[in-house]
């Protein structure tokens, strides 16, 4: 199953994002579990679907229950998440340096 990563950062190297992604949309792999970390950076933003975006039709999210997100993690909630992961963003910010 071929899966694509792209990450990026922003003008003021502040703000990095990161996206995993299956392009055919919806995954035929049973995820028991996922988990994704970020060093060096605090998490702003992330968000888990079940089905990635195809031939016009939106991402679809998990819901809320089925993962959490902390300032550096964000992974399945145990008992909570349905098995499917078809992609997962992330946004961080890096601390800044106060002279």
């Amino acid at each position: 199953q071929q899966w694509q990563m792209d990450i990026g950062v922003s003008e003021d190297n502040l703000l990095f994002s990161c996206s995993v992604w299956r392009p055919q949309g919806k995954s035929y792999l049973f995820f028991t579990q996922f988990k994704a970390e970020v060093k060096g950076a605090k998490i702003e933003h992330a968000m888990a679907y079940s089905q990635a975006a195809v031939g016009g039709q939106s991402d679809v999210p998990l819901k809320q229950e089925e993962f959490e997100i902390t300032e550096t993690t964000v992974s399945h909630r145990e008992g909570k998440f349905r098995f499917e992961l078809s992609k997962l963003t992330i946004v961080a910010k890096t601390p800044r340096d106060e002279l």
